[in-house]
């Protein structure tokens, strides 16, 4: 006889943070499911909306193609004030919390000043290298 081993896979969801409806209940919103990285293209006083690039299969064509999703996520108080416009945040999915928001942000990964340094600083080393050239 073989054993039947019962595999019971523990669920972790990460609380983010309370959600206050009209009534003024607090209740605590619970992360799981999907996570995606995307830059944030809009901000609204409690939301964000990312956009993410992801490759589509055309099977009429035998050929990938690049399509943009747009996504609306709940915008927690504790990191309100530290997402801006062009940033590069994490999402997870959550329950629906209204017809459009059915994820919450979790975190930042890049401000979109990290990316502005790195492109001035790539910028001023090709110019030193211009004019290293030029001199020779």
């Amino acid at each position: 006889m073989k054993k039947q081993t019962n595999k019971q896979e523990k669920k972790t969801e990460k609380v983010v943070g309370t959600f206050e409806n009209d009534s003024n209940n607090k209740r605590k919103l619970k992360a799981r499911g999907k996570v995606f990285e995307g830059k944030v293209t809009k901000k609204f006083p409690k939301r964000v909306v990312i956009e993410f690039d992801r490759m589509v299969y055309s099977r009429k064509y035998e050929r990938y193609f690049k399509a943009k999703t747009k996504i609306h996520a709940r915008l927690p108080n504790q990191i309100a004030e530290e997402i801006n416009l062009g940033d590069l945040i994490k999402v997870q999915e959550c329950r629906p919390l209204s017809k459009i928001i059915h994820f919450v942000v979790i975190k930042k990964l890049k401000g979109a000043e990290e990316k502005w340094k790195q492109i001035k600083y790539f910028q001023s080393q090709k110019f030193m290298e211009v004019n290293f050239n030029e001199s020779n």
